[in-house]
């Protein structure tokens, strides 16, 4: 019997996990002598993240909860290692997963390989080159102690033969968060709510920032919003607010009859949203890979991204997080002359299906 150990530990990872889960689920079918446990760090706390999420992804609900929210970076990642590792003496396995650059990501790894049990990191070899970005960190300790590297692009692959790891150790497979959106998108549902109501296909734009070097100095706030104002000419513009750009935003009294700030918004009603816009306008890696799969012009308010590919294959383009720059992109979406999805090799919504393969022809 081959057991995995699979871990999460904030929202977009679960969407990263769910293909895997269901592939391996299509082992056990197909009659494989194989088993998983899912383990939720608990990391982040999302109300939003109930029995409905679970059924939406259709995942089972953890088998654990750590339980290792709350606190500093170090807190954090002390807690769920000391929980982890509690977890998997009682749980033996025969390999972890983990996903993305999360906090929970570093931490279950160094818990599992103190423990002498393999590692395999879905994302590996991704780099911002940005060490200001805890993910960065994340995701170099992680891949310095991984022992399987399931990679999203050439480029990750190449990261990891300059940092000397083997051609035997990486498996370029594509990206699980496409796995996720290719199943879901025919179940995409509009918003219940007023600022939904009079949304018309490819005449609104869709915008989310979160990131420090955005949010956290108010009058650099305010002058990117009041940019993205100018540049989008009065479209409606629907902002999911994460709570730390709600604060500073309420400080500077940000407000405008086109811009529409709510909640945030459930998977598959958020990607309803991006797949009908004329225009995304985030500082989020992961949005930018929807958003290229979905041919839907985007502009990333980042000065570098650990996902080249949607720039060179994707509809991506990296503005910065200076204000002035961003004009002339928003004027090319409005005049419609923003370059189409080339096709990015191996995003074919089969990465998970490829992952389990490799992993039940290594632990059998």
């Amino acid at each position: 019997m081959s057991t995995f150990t699979i871990v999460a530990g904030a929202r977009p990872n679960f969407m990263k996990i769910a293909p895997i889960i269901h592939a391996i689920q299509k082992q056990q079918k197909n009659g494989k002598n194989v088993n998983f446990r899912l383990v939720h760090t608990g990391q982040h706390y999302d109300k939003k993240m109930s029995g409905d999420f679970f059924e939406q992804l259709n995942i089972p609900e953890p088998h654990a909860n750590l339980g290792g929210g709350g606190g500093t970076q170090a807190e954090q990642t002390a807690s769920i290692m000391v929980a982890f590792e509690k977890e998997l003496m009682e749980n033996p396995t025969d390999l972890v997963i983990v996903v993305g650059d999360v906090t929970s990501t570093l931490a279950c790894s160094i818990a599992a390989k103190k423990l002498c049990i393999d590692v395999a990191h879905v994302e590996g070899g991704i780099r911002s080159g940005d060490l200001t970005m805890p993910e960065e960190i994340n995701r170099m300790v992680t891949d310095s102690i991984t022992d399987h590297f399931f990679t999203t692009s050439e480029i990750a692959n190449e990261n990891l033969r300059k940092s000397g790891f083997p051609e035997s150790k990486i498996h370029f497979v594509g990206n699980t968060m496409i796995d996720t959106l290719m199943a879901q998108m025919p179940r995409f549902q509009k918003p219940e709510g007023a600022i939904f109501d009079g949304l018309e296909k490819g005449k609104y734009f869709v915008m989310t920032m979160h990131r420090p070097a955005n949010v956290d100095q108010e009058q650099k706030l305010k002058a990117m919003i009041d940019a993205i104002l100018e540049g989008t000419q009065g479209l409606p513009i629907i902002f999911p607010v994460h709570p730390r750009t709600a604060k500073n935003l309420q400080a500077i009294g940000i407000a405008a009859p086109n811009l529409h700030m709510c909640e945030p918004l459930g998977y598959l009603q958020f990607n309803y949203l991006v797949k009908n816009a004329k225009g995304v306008i985030t500082d989020s890696g992961g949005i930018t890979e929807e958003a290229s799969i979905m041919n839907v012009p985007c502009v990333t308010l980042r000065d570098n991204t650990e996902r080249p590919e949607t720039i060179h294959l994707g509809t991506n383009e990296l503005v910065g997080t200076d204000p002035a720059k961003l004009r002339p992109y928003l004027e090319k979406i409005m005049n419609g002359d923003w370059k189409q999805y080339q096709g990015i090799p191996m995003w074919d919504g089969k990465t998970a299906d490829r992952i389990v393969s490799i992993l039940m022809e290594t632990y059998q």
